[in-house]
């Protein structure tokens, strides 16, 4: 049987995940992980090459054939040449070769994503995206980015760089995010919000600690999560009216409170949303749920074109 190897490469922690593919799906079949801070990149992924090397050749595994690996990792990067362009919160990762490092080693396909088109590609194949051709998936977490998937195919744009709606600026003045005041990261993210929070009410809460507020009534942190939500609804109607998809999922912050979130953006969306356009587009929370980083670097693997 064939095995696919995922690895996700993030600033705190990586982790690796083996999985097969079963009539479509993809059965996750194990998953380890271990911190990146204070290690370099070579080191690294030779710590990824190492445990790639016990699962491969453990006696266990002996009906299983290394397939493909796949990659998924916070950008800039170069998907093309598969190469790791210094990441923010990646220091020291400056043009690092990591395709050709896991090809040379193991002689399978190797593949290189972003985290958020990888997250698209997942909930494509595996989650709330079967069965359509147009989706969009926004990462909604520390930032705010977005994976795109039209006509059955990932659109990564000229050179890696679609999908970066963190960076539009929702207004002239407001939280910092994605190294521009007003931006839709600075209001809508996780850390945004635990920003706006600050500035607007002068809370030192973390995002989490927001929530839980919002959901016991408090009139504070309710008022700053309004003025969240209704920013995040002005970038789905972007998206809806600019990409027509029929799926629109969200990780995250909004995978956790869709409930709190959509009594805001609903409205909002079929206010300012061309109405043909949004009455095809479901707005949802990632269907893989806490685990899509993981299905996320598995599904890089050998699925990039999307053959669906």
């Amino acid at each position: 049987m064939k095995l696919k190897i995922g690895l996700d490469i993030g600033g705190t922690k990586c982790a690796i995940s083996t999985g097969v593919c079963e009539d479509g799906a993809i059965k996750i079949l194990s998953r380890e992980e271990f911190p990146t801070a204070g290690f370099s990149w070579q080191q690294v992924l030779e710590k990824f090459a190492c445990r790639i090397e016990r699962i491969v050749f453990s006696n266990s595994n002996s009906d299983f054939q290394l397939s493909a690996i796949g990659i998924s990792c916070g950008g800039p990067l170069d998907s093309k040449r598969g190469v790791i362009m210094s990441p923010p919160n990646l220091p020291g990762w400056d043009n690092v070769p990591v395709v050709d490092f896991f090809k040379e080693r193991f002689g399978v396909p190797v593949s290189v994503q972003n985290d958020a088109n990888a997250c698209a590609l997942a909930e494509y194949l595996y989650g709330s995206g079967r069965g359509v051709k147009n989706l969009v998936f926004m990462t909604f977490g520390t930032g705010l980015g977005a994976g795109i998937v039209i006509d059955g195919k990932l659109y990564s744009g000229a050179n890696d760089n679609a999908g970066e709606i963190g960076h539009i600026r929702l207004a002239p003045t407001g939280p910092v995010g994605y190294n521009k005041e007003g931006s839709a990261e600075g209001f809508c993210s996780g850390a945004g919000i635990a920003r706006l929070a600050k500035i607007r009410k002068g809370l030192g809460l973390t995002t989490k600690e927001i929530f839980a507020r919002v959901r016991a009534g408090d009139p504070d942190c309710t008022e700053v999560f309004r003025e969240s939500a209704e920013k995040l609804a002005a970038i789905l109607a972007f998206t809806i009216d600019i990409l027509n998809p029929e799926v629109i999922a969200l990780g995250g912050v909004f995978m956790r409170n869709a409930d709190l979130f959509m009594p805001i953006v609903d409205p909002i969306l079929n206010r300012e949303a061309l109405p043909l356009a949004r009455k095809v587009c479901r707005i949802v929370p990632a269907e893989l749920g806490e685990n899509i980083g993981d299905y996320a670097a598995l599904a890089v693997a050998g699925d990039v074109g999307l053959k669906r």
